[in-house]
């Protein structure tokens, strides 16, 4: 694809070291361009979340490659991968000292001089990202202070804050309540849209992927299959993964139905 933003090259994703090596996934290739929002979907322990890592450069590939803006993740620097790419964790861990402000400017760090000092650049910066998610009335307070949506939002702002094209949400909803699921990712939506950012999440909450996600990945044990839910509900993938005992993908309404 040209213009892809991620590439993902006959990967092959698991753990090695000295006297073992697990596959947990294997031949995956699929890319995509600015300006969408994708869900990673499937089955617990199928390695979404090894996938999220490897294409995060916390953990190398087994084999074949990841390309970021059509170069290998191998080939750049720390400072130049944190300038390309934003993740954004389900972790609660923050210093309890730090207010939403402080938490934001920490996506300037890439960027800031060695004492880590924001220039009125860096400033005007985490105010947008501030703005974009809607938290203009809570930058003063402490992180430990604000709700858990809240806290989503304000790791996100970090990730805008650091300009990169693409960001990785490890399942951004987890810990929401419904109404917060759905604006949180309409809030990922509008600023894939408006951004043009490529935001790629994992997600266990599928109607909402379905209703919301541009494009799907699929991950199986027999590989990854991507497109639009369109698309994957017409070739049956999506009918193939959800169809059980209790319950069934209804194709021609997109959507799951119980039995």
């Amino acid at each position: 694809m040209e213009g892809a933003v991620l590439e993902l090259r006959d990967l092959y994703i698991g753990y090695s070291d000295d006297k073992n090596r697990r596959i947990v996934a294997h031949t995956l290739n699929a890319e995509l361009p600015s300006g969408v929002l994708t869900c990673l979907i499937g089955a617990n322990g199928v390695g979404k979340s090894t996938l999220m890592r490897t294409m995060a450069a916390f953990q190398p590939p087994l084999r074949g490659e990841v390309y970021v803006e059509g170069k290998s993740i191998a080939e750049y620097v720390p400072r130049e991968l944190s300038e390309r790419i934003g993740v954004v964790l389900t972790e609660k861990n923050m210093p309890a000292d730090l207010t939403v402000e402080e938490v934001v400017g920490l996506g300037r760090v890439p960027y800031t001089n060695f004492w880590g000092s924001l220039t009125k650049h860096d400033q005007n910066v985490v105010d947008e990202a501030i703005s974009l998610v809607g938290l203009d009335a809570l930058r003063h307070r402490k992180i430990q202070q604000v709700s858990d949506g809240e806290r989503q939002k304000a790791m996100i702002a970090k990730a805008l804050a650091q300009q990169t094209p693409l960001i990785f949400l490890d399942e951004p909803t987890a810990f929401l309540d419904y109404p917060s699921k759905i604006a949180m990712m309409q809030l990922l939506r509008r600023l894939a849209h408006e951004q043009g950012k490529l935001i790629v999440l994992s997600t266990h909450d599928l109607e909402i992927a379905f209703q919301t996600a541009d494009r799907l990945w699929l991950l199986q044990k027999s590989g990854l299959q991507a497109g639009t839910l369109d698309e994957l509900s017409e070739s049956g993938a999506i009918s193939a993964f959800l169809d059980s005992d209790e319950l069934y993908y209804d194709v021609d309404a997109r959507r799951m139905v119980l039995k």
